[in-house]
């Protein structure tokens, strides 16, 4: 009887390296089509390199949503908590940039190892819903604190924050009703229909754009009209998607019926 025959040496195995992470992440997006324009061209860029960072650290998503929630809450603590000033500002944009940064590099970082689970999407939607209502009051408390405006000023990021959690709640609604009634195309209102014009559109209703208004802190007027133009384009977005995803949800209601 011949010996059985011995492994073949084929040498060290290369190791990945962060170009060819990047080159694997940039072929496994999911599509952007009609998501506004800084959290698809920007965002994304960015969260796509620190999920290869992530990646090649042998971080896993959970742990990147985790530093993406420090970070945010950690800016939200400055914007409540320091006197305004251009220093107080660039600090809050920052951190509030790369928390959302973060927050898309969670997902990907997922798509790479090959899905995500259901628990790190409670976890990503819960920590999403905290900051969004969180940050807008602190703006409040931070109007209140360290600027002469009149009291009156303090509704309109106490709107604000009701606004940006009914359309976030919505949003997440309309994703998981469409999903238990087996339809995949998400609800929304489709004004424009040109993918690219419709990211440019949205630019006001971007979260990112709004990390960084906060720029603008220091300087309270300009402050103050940004954050009030940002309020009032996602006011008016979220009356739009009001009537369109209920609209949809009536078409599944009839599909149902058939």
């Amino acid at each position: 009887m011949s010996p059985l025959p011995s492994a073949v040496s084929t040498g060290p195995v290369a190791r990945e390296g962060y170009g060819d992470v990047v080159r694997r992440l940039s072929a496994a997006q999911k599509s952007g089509k009609g998501a506004p324009a800084y959290s698809r061209y920007v965002n994304r860029w960015l969260g796509r390199r620190l999920a290869a960072v992530a990646y090649l650290a042998g971080l896993r998503p959970n742990q990147v949503t985790l530093v993406s929630a420090a970070l945010s809450f950690s800016a939200i603590a400055v914007l409540g908590l320091m006197p305004v000033s251009w220093w107080s500002g660039l600090l809050v944009a920052l951190g509030l940039v790369l928390g959302y940064a973060l927050d898309a590099a969670d997902g990907q970082l997922a798509r790479l190892r090959g899905g995500g689970s259901v628990s790190g999407e409670w976890l990503d939607h819960m920590i999403d819903c905290v900051k969004i209502s969180a940050l807008h009051l602190a703006v409040a408390v931070s109007l209140f604190r360290f600027t002469d405006l009149d009291v009156a000023w303090l509704l309109l990021p106490l709107a604000y924050a009701v606004v940006g959690a009914v359309s976030f709640f919505g949003q997440i609604l309309n994703e998981q009703l469409r999903r238990n009634a087996g339809v995949e195309k998400p609800a929304g209102p489709d004004v424009v229909p040109a993918s690219l014009v419709r990211s440019l559109a949205k630019i006001p209703l971007d979260y990112g754009v709004l990390c960084l208004v906060f720029v603008l802190l220091g300087w309270t007027p300009g402050f103050v009209a940004a954050y009030g133009l940002m309020f009032v384009a996602a006011t008016g977005y979220l009356v739009l998607a009001w009537a369109a995803w209920f609209g949809s949800m009536r078409a599944i209601d009839a599909a149902v019926r058939r």
